[in-house]
């Protein structure tokens, strides 16, 4: 059962974040309003986590894996970028980083369609932005365009 490992992994680490999500106090009306408590956003990632995990499990289970070859380029382009966008997160903009890493994260993958990765990476930022900006109200942090944005 080594196949089972992996999602084994990933409910424990969920449940470890689902406790300590419930081990945050609840804030008062008069600071949260309309909006989510604070525990409540990762809870729910976690549970969809562990739904996950489940049907992961479920499918090792009933077709197990074959051995998986490392891609080498790919690989080391994903973790590079991770670098720039944390680089890039901190120093200039979140908005920005995430642009440009979605961007070229689709070129090293393979997309060939300049104008696919470049919608992709406008479109992406800017959807999560106004949900999390409108829909669940949390703030992003400051920088260049939410600086711009916020006033």
């Amino acid at each position: 059962m080594p196949q089972l490992a992996i999602p084994a992994i990933i409910t424990a680490f969920a449940a470890a974040v689902t406790w300590s999500s419930l081990q945050l106090e609840l804030s008062p009306p008069m600071i949260v309003g309309h909006s989510m408590q604070p525990r409540v956003f990762p809870i729910f990632l976690m549970v969809i986590c562990i739904v996950l995990a489940g049907i992961l499990a479920w499918q090792y289970r009933s077709e197990p894996p074959e051995k998986v070859k490392l891609e080498g380029l790919r690989t080391w382009g994903s973790i590079a970028l991770f670098v720039v966008f944390y680089l890039l997160t901190t120093y200039v903009d979140m908005l920005i980083a995430t642009a440009v890493v979605v961007f070229l994260m689709c070129l090293l993958w393979g997309e060939r369609r300049i104008y696919v990765a470049g919608l992709v990476g406008l479109v992406t930022p800017t959807v999560i932005f106004f949900l999390f900006d409108t829909v669940l109200r949390v703030r992003f942090p400051r920088g260049l365009l939410t600086n711009w944005y916020y006033g």
